[in-house]
C-alpha cells in the first residue's frame, strides 16, 4: 500500500490511503488520524489500511484527487532521524579529495548521525538558505520508517522491522561541516531540515525491486531540470538499509516511526573508478558534494558551485514500466 500525509493547518497532517497510480486517495481517519498513530499500534492498523488500499484500487470507496504538492513529508515529524553511510564509495570520494585513507572499520561498521526529527520539509517546499557561503547541496538517499525495534535486534530480524520506505533530500550545508567536525563533536547547525517523498510505501509494493533491504532501482536525481544523478539504489551498497536499523538499535531501542536513511546514493563507474556525469554516459551524482570531489582529485580544484537561491533539485524512483512509485521531491532554494 501508499500512504501519504496531506496539509491540513496541524503540526501532523491528515493520512490518506492513496492509489498505486498516485492519481486519487481516499481518508484513512477511521483507522488512524495521522502517521505516527498508525505506526504506533502498526499490527492493528496495517491490514486495515491495506483492506482500504485494496477499496481504493476497486473503486468501492470514495475517493479524491491526489495532489503531491499537498503533501507533507510522510511523517512531518518524528521521535527519531538517523542517517547512515550504505554507499561507501561516496564516503572514499569525500576523503580521498582530502588525501585522507578510509579506515578499515568504515566497512564493517556503518557510519550514522542523529539528525534534526522535529521539522521535516514537506516535498515541495523550498529549501531554506540564510548564506549561499554556507554550501547548500542536496543529497539523494532511500529511507525507512520502522515500528518498535528492540535493543540488539539482528540484521536478519531488523528487515522485519521495516515498515515503510520513502525517498529522502538530506540538505546538507557543505560550508558549515568541516568547522562542526573539527569540534570533535559531529553535525549539528549543518544538517537543516530535510524532505521526504510524497508517499511512504510498504516493501510489497516494490515486488521483486525490494531484495536484500535495497532498493534495486535507478535514484533519478535532476537539477535544474538537467539530469544529475541515475545512481542504482542496490548496487554498491557496502551495508544494507536492515544493517543501519540494527546498527541504531545496537544500544537502544528505536520507537514506532524511526526514520532511518540510507546515506547518498553512490555508486562507481563500469571500470571500478570514479562516476562520470550523466552527459558523459555514466550514472552522475546524488550530490554536488561528489563531483567536487571527483574534481578536486582530478585537476586539483571543485569547480561546480553548489546550490544558490533559485536552484531546483527533483528526486523520484520509477518502477519498471516508467511510473513514480514514491512521487516526487521538487525543490527550490529560497532566501531567508
Amino acid at each position: 500500500m501508499k500512504l501519504a500525509t496531506l496539509k491540513n493547518g496541524s503540526r501532523d497532517g491528515r493520512l490518506v490511503v492513496v492509489s498505486r497510480d498516485l492519481t486519487r486517495c481516499t481518508d484513512a481517519a477511521r483507522i488512524a488520524t495521522t502517521m505516527q498513530v498508525a505506526l504506533d499500534a502498526w499490527n492493528i492498523a496495517a491490514p486495515q489500511l491495506a483492506a482500504l488500499a485494496q477499496q481504493v484500487e476497486l473503486g468501492s470507496v470514495p475517493t479524491f484527487r491526489f495532489h503531491e504538492h499537498d503533501c507533507e513529508s510522510p511523517l512531518p515529524r518524528a521521535f527519531q532521524w538517523a542517517d547512515g553511510s550504505a554507499y561507501i564509495n561516496h564516503v572514499e570520494l569525500v576523503r580521498k579529495a582530502r588525501g585522507a585513507e578510509v579506515p578499515a572499520s568504515f566497512y564493517d561498521d556503518p557510519l550514522m548521525y542523529q539528525g534534526g526529527s522535529d521539522a521535516f520539509l514537506g516535498p515541495r517546499d523550498a529549501i531554506p538558505l540564510g548564506d549561499p557561503a554556507w554550501g547548500c547541496d542536496m543529497e539523494g538517499e532511500i529511507s525507512v520508517i520502522t515500528d518498535d525495534v528492540p535493543m540488539g535486534v539482528s540484521e536478519a530480524n531488523a528487515a522485519g522491522h521495516i515498515k515503510l520506505i520513502m525517498l529522502c533530500n538530506d540538505v546538507s550545508l557543505r560550508g558549515l561541516i568541516p568547522g562542526e567536525l573539527a569540534k570533535g563533536f559531529g553535525f549539528f547547525q549543518s544538517k537543516p531540515p530535510c524532505a521526504f517523498s510524497p508517499v511512504a510505501v510498504t516493501p510489497d509494493e516494490l515486488g521483486e525491486a525490494w531484495r536484500d533491504a535495497l532498493v534495486h532501482l535507478p535514484l533519478r536525481v535532476d537539477y535544474n531540470g538537467e539530469p544529475f544523478g541515475r545512481a542504482e539504489a542496490g548496487v554498491d551498497a557496502t551495508f544494507s538499509l536492515a544493517r543501519l536499523v540494527a546498527h541504531a538499535a545496537k544500544t537502544r531501542p528505536l520507537s514506532a516511526g524511526t526514520v532511518i536513511g540510507s546515506g547518498t546514493v553512490s555508486n562507481k563507474d563500469a571500470d571500478g573508478g570514479a562516476g562520470k556525469p550523466v552527459r558523459d554516459g555514466g550514472l552522475g551524482y546524488s550530490c554536488i558534494a561528489e563531483i567536487r570531489m571527483i574534481e578536486t582529485i582530478a585537476g586539483g580544484t571543485a569547480e561546480t558551485p553548489f546550490m544558490k537561491v533559485g536552484d531546483s533539485v527533483r528526486i523520484e524512483v520509477l518502477d519498471g514500466a516508467g511510473h513514480s512509485i514514491f512521487g516526487a521531491i521538487e525543490q527550490v532554494v529560497e532566501a531567508i
